[in-house]
């Protein structure tokens, strides 16, 4: 274990993250670039004491628990991950979760679509990447904490007032089914991952209808191809839906598009304008 350069990387890694890359506030009074280390023992699921020995190169070797949520707290790519685990002195073993990285080159693709709501989905249904547009159709994602940004979670879980925030569409039923079998199919795929587990295991304690979905134990979806949303500001906006698969990092971009002409064209470009100020979160 390379505890002087395991130091070195974790301090790197921990200043280079934005804040509201997790859903953090910002806070005027932000000493520091980046997270604070105790964001990062709470996203990681650690002690604050235990990963601020990590930076000071005078902890223990990290287990293989602790590297994967440190992982994940860090947003590392596969590459960084491996390097991790060397430091650790623990060769790496499979990818323990669905990767959320993405690539600088989609996210300048998603925002070189500024008629199209786009947004990149992982494996485990949350979104990772979002353009102004979708966050204008949808929600300010980066105002939200980073666990509230699972569909899963909006299609199946009330919020505090008893309502599911899935934005008022139209496919909610065929959404949820889809969805359900993508959760057994990623599962299957990430058995040892902890996350995943406790998302099913959530839903499943938390909803009747996902508890009666799970049990049919079906794989199979079919696409949804158009779909409404019930904006509160601009009314109906019924878009074209299309995703591309990310194969390589197990994720999907999906980009919503309105017909040329439309009311819901029209509805897009206000949106587009107005963004995310003085709205509320569509329900």
């Amino acid at each position: 274990m390379d505890r002087a350069e395991l130091a070195t990387f974790l301090r790197g890694r921990r200043e280079r993250i934005r804040p509201a890359d997790v859903g953090l506030p910002t806070g005027r009074r932000r000493r520091t670039p980046g997270l604070r280390r105790e964001e990062v023992a709470q996203l990681a699921y650690i002690s604050t004491e235990y990963y601020t020995r990590l930076e000071q190169a005078r902890g223990p070797r990290p287990s293989r628990e602790v590297l994967g949520g440190l992982a994940r707290a860090l947003r590392l790519s596969d590459a960084e991950r491996d390097h991790l685990h060397h430091l650790a002195g623990m060769p790496p073993g499979p990818p323990p979760g669905p990767p959320r990285e993405v690539r600088p080159s989609v996210q300048l693709m998603l925002d070189r679509l500024p008629q199209a709501a786009a947004f990149v989905t992982s494996a485990a249904s949350e979104i990772i990447a979002w353009n102004g547009l979708a966050a204008a159709l949808m929600e300010d994602f980066s105002a939200v904490p980073p666990r509230e940004r699972y569909l899963l979670r909006r299609a199946f879980l009330p919020d505090a007032s008893g309502r599911r925030k899935m934005y008022g569409v139209s496919d909610l039923e065929e959404f949820a089914r889809a969805s359900t079998s993508r959760l057994r199919a990623t599962l299957a795929r990430y058995p040892g991952d902890p996350g995943l587990t406790a998302l099913r295991d959530e839903l499943l304690a938390g909803s009747r209808w996902f508890t009666e979905l799970w049990a049919a134990a079906d794989v199979r979806s079919a696409p949804v191809l158009r779909k409404t949303f019930q904006h509160p500001l601009v009314g109906p906006v019924t878009v074209n839906c299309d995703v591309l698969d990310l194969t390589d990092r197990d994720q999907h971009v999906v980009i919503y598009t309105a017909d040329p002409g439309s009311p819901s064209e029209e509805a897009l470009r206000l949106l587009s304008v107005v963004g995310t100020q003085q709205m509320t979160a569509p329900t």
